[in-house]
Parts: C-alpha cells; sequence; structure tokens
C-alpha cells in the first residue's frame, strides 16, 4: 500500500504535521504502507494537480482543503483554510470523520497529536519534543526576537534549513528523521549540518539586506527584496531590527510566484488591532489572525507592490 503524505512545504510546522501524521497513521491504520512526501507552496494559479492524489490513500496536512474525491485525510489549522466558499460548504458536508479543521491550534503538528490521542488512542510520547517545538515555531512563542534570530536551538536550526534549503529532498530526509530521532541528533547528521552551515551565512546577509532596505513608519516595517534574489527571510528578523515595530509588510519572488508577507510582532508593546488573514484574503490570500501571506503569478511585481503598499497604509492605522 502506498500513501501520499501532502504537506505545506518549507514549513517546520508543515515538516513536523507530517511526520507525527506518518507515525499516527502508521500505528493505526496502515502498518505496512509505504509513505511518500510531495510539499505544497501557495500559489497564484491551481493549488492541487490531479497527480497530487496517487496513492492508495491520499493525506493533507498544515495545507488547504481539497475537493477531490481521492483525499482520504485532512488537517489543518489556518483561518484561510478553504480556497472557496464551495470549499467550505463541501467540507460542512463531510462526514467520514477523517477531516478536520480547528484554527484554534497554534499549529498543526499540535491538533494532530491532539486529535490522534482523543480520537484515536494514539500516543506518542517520544515525539513530545517535536509537537512542543512546532507549537513555539509556528505560534512565534520565543522568548525574543534575538533568541529566534540567533537561532542556537536545534529546531529553529532545522526551520533555517526546512525554509531556506532548495528544492524539496532535505525537508522530506527531515521529516523521514523526524518520525524517530530527537531534533539535535537531526542537527548533527553530517548532511543537514552541512545544509545548516552554508544557508546560515545567507540569513546573515539577508539581516544585512533587510537591515538596507527596512524602513519603519508608525510601526510598520516595509522591504522590497525583488531585485535581491531573496526567496524567503526568517521572519522574526525585522523585529529583531526595528524592535518598536508592530506589523511587517514585505515583497518578493520567486520560481513559482511574487509573494506579499506580512506579520505582525510578537513582543509588540501595544495591542495588535488587525486580523492579517482578513486582510490578505481581500487579495487572494490568507493565513493566520498574525501572520498572512500573498501569492502573485511570477512577474507580477507591479501588482504585488501595489497591494503591498495598501495594506501597509492600512496597517499603520
Amino acid at each position: 500500500m502506498r500513501v501520499r503524505v501532502l504537506h505545506h512545504d518549507h514549513c517546520f510546522d508543515g515538516a513536523a504535521s507530517a511526520a507525527f501524521v506518518t507515525r499516527f497513521l502508521e500505528s493505526k491504520f496502515y502498518p505496512d504502507a509505504e509513505f511518500v512526501y510531495r510539499g505544497l507552496a501557495h500559489r497564484a494559479d491551481q493549488l492541487f494537480e490531479d497527480s497530487y492524489f496517487d496513492g492508495d490513500a491520499n493525506v493533507i496536512v498544515d495545507f488547504k482543503y481539497s475537493t477531490d474525491p481521492r483525499l482520504t485525510w485532512w488537517f489543518d489549522h489556518h483561518q484561510s483554510a478553504f480556497l472557496s466558499p464551495e470549499d467550505a460548504e463541501h467540507f460542512r458536508h463531510e462526514t467520514s470523520g477523517r477531516k478536520m479543521f480547528d484554527p484554534s491550534f497554534l499549529s498543526c503538528t499540535k491538533y494532530i497529536a491532539t486529535i490522534a490521542a482523543g480520537r484515536f488512542g494514539y500516543s506518542a510520547p517520544d515525539l513530545e519534543e517535536l509537537v512542543t517545538w512546532a507549537d513555539i515555531v509556528d505560534g512565534a512563542l520565543y522568548q525574543s526576537a534575538q533568541s529566534a534570530v540567533e537561532m542556537h536551538e536545534p529546531a529553529m536550526k532545522l526551520t533555517l534549513v526546512i525554509e531556506s534549503a532548495d528544492g524539496s529532498a532535505a525537508g522530506k530526509k527531515i521529516i523521514r528523521l523526524m518520525q524517530h530521532q530527537p531534533l539535535a541528533q537531526i542537527v548533527d547528521d553530517p548532511e543537514i549540518h552541512a545544509l545548516f552551515e552554508k544557508l546560515q551565512e545567507k540569513h546573515l546577509w539577508t539581516i544585512d539586506v533587510i537591515r538596507k532596505e527596512g524602513t519603519c513608519d508608525h510601526g510598520v516595517i516595509y522591504f522590497d527584496l525583488v531585485s535581491y534574489g531573496i526567496e524567503g527571510y526568517n521572519k522574526f528578523v525585522p523585529y529583531y531590527l526595528f524592535p518598536d515595530s508592530d506589523y511587517t509588510v514585505s515583497v518578493s519572488t520567486s520560481s513559482f510566484r511574487t509573494k506579499v508577507s506580512v506579520g505582525s510582532n510578537p513582543w509588540a508593546r501595544s495591542p495588535l488591532r488587525h486580523n492579517l488573514a482578513t486582510i490578505c484574503e481581500r487579495y487572494g490570500g490568507g493565513g493566520h489572525a498574525k501572520v498572512g501571506a500573498i501569492s502573485f503569478p511570477i512577474g507580477a511585481v507591479a501588482e504585488a507592490r501595489k497591494a503591498a503598499l495598501e495594506i501597509r497604509e492600512e496597517l499603520k492605522n
């Protein structure tokens, strides 16, 4: 038997969710199955291709809902979990008991662990470290911006590799290692450690770029990374550089999209006033109340910049 696991790509919680759901399903439902993985990214065009659902069982974790009848399991915790009202209505009529959604959870990993224990009597004590760190990383529960950016903890080092490594090979390897190894041991894997060392240099360079390009006006940080070819960055760097800020808006490009990222400062001194997922949904994006993003087509830089500047002005109020 073959189980296809589709997960949020280049995301610590996406990788951890894939690892935990594998352990759970392997133990309770598919003991002799082969589990295979595919990372998914938010993009302006079709999110799901027919070829993605090629398993005897198909699973989506930490990513949007699909109405494809071949989908067997679904777990998500994003406010913007549905591509359309029709998809949300389709989910409301779901009766299998294997497709679940709860945006109150900080991480999808913790949500899967909770459902697995409460509904199916499954627990994995050896994965408690993984579940805990998925909540910390996805919920931005760091003690300070400094600890989030300087990345001394193994989980933070893995986050850098997962988010920044080219392609999906490293992510898939980490998913497999996460199922049975503590995070410190995974970081010490020669291949993973070498990747971290390389990506750490790029991380330090990116900090310098954001320091140079970033401005903060009325508590809103703004910077444009298009000309630098930086696809992603540690989302806490802006608050490390501008500690008195409330929000961040940035524009970047990659091989498959132009992206507007919108975030909020976990250490803001005043109450945050805006739901970022709701704002991003107006532009076809989504996310969580405290962090969101919008994907535009490749080359749609002017459109992305226009949206980013509009959002920046809205967040100032």
